[in-house]
């Protein structure tokens, strides 16, 4: 079976759609949390290597299938062989870009296998393009968007964050005085709709204000905590946040 191949075949749009999600929360997160680890591993003295994202939210670099033709489209080969001969941040936004393109070639050649018509692709590229791209969250494309979009709205008060490493999350509804009760519940909707164009640097979906959340002091990035296995009491004890991201950035050779 091929690395990429998934243990079950998706028939309906919903399944594609959840194994499309499954392979890019993978992908992602080889390319973010997991930057480190998925540098080393494609290593330029290997053969050809491609990454591979699971349905069950897992990457692996492997080599391509030997099967012709492949169970399953095969995603780029060869990502090793670039990895040292430019700038990492370009390095790994050139993968992005051909993940892109795999997990559309993946999700498409369901719908062919199975029959979807015209109606069911449609809707299943609507799901699919309501995500930001690999790319995007990568590049940090997706986050510059939403800052734009919510630009005209209270923009000075989206950069005051009374700390800067607790989340955005809404406690307990406090209660108010009849006379502000109604302005106070307004505020809080602004602001839920605000964040809600925020996504996580980690795998990319949106802001949801029953989630805890933890921003990067380097790259000013959000994510989810239960993204970079971060809780809350642990976050009122870390002076300076780093996501791992930063944390991994030293010079290369």
């Amino acid at each position: 079976m091929d690395p990429g191949s998934a243990q079950y075949n998706p028939r309906t749009v919903e399944e594609v759609f959840r194994d499309f999600k499954g392979r890019r929360a993978g992908m992602i997160k080889a390319l973010t949390t997991d930057v480190e680890e998925f540098y080393q591993q494609c290593d330029p003295d290997k053969e050809n290597l491609c990454l591979y994202g699971l349905p069950n939210e897992q990457w692996e670099v492997n080599l391509p299938a030997e099967e012709v033709p492949p169970e399953l489209p095969e995603p780029a080969l060869g990502i090793n062989f670039a990895r040292d001969g430019m700038q990492e941040k370009d390095w790994l936004s050139l993968v992005a870009v051909h993940s892109d393109a795999w997990l559309l070639a993946v999700a498409f050649y369901f719908g062919a296998r199975f029959g979807f018509d015209k109606s069911d692709r449609k809707r299943l590229f609507g799901m699919i393009n309501d995500l930001p791209t690999i790319f995007e969250v990568v590049t940090g494309t997706a986050k510059k968007q939403s800052k734009e979009k919510s630009s005209t709205t209270n923009h000075s008060s989206n950069k005051s964050k009374p700390n800067p490493k607790v989340q955005r999350v809404s406690e307990s509804q406090p209660k108010y005085p009849k006379g502000v009760e109604k302005e106070e519940e307004e505020g809080l909707d602004e602001e839920d709709e605000e964040h809600g164009e925020t996504l996580c640097g980690a795998c990319g979906e949106n802001y949801a204000s029953d989630e805890f959340w933890i921003c990067c002091d380097i790259c000013e990035k959000w994510f989810h905590g239960k993204c970079v296995k971060i809780t809350p009491a642990r976050a009122e004890h870390i002076k300076q946040y780093k996501c791992p991201s930063c944390s991994n950035k030293r010079a290369r050779p």
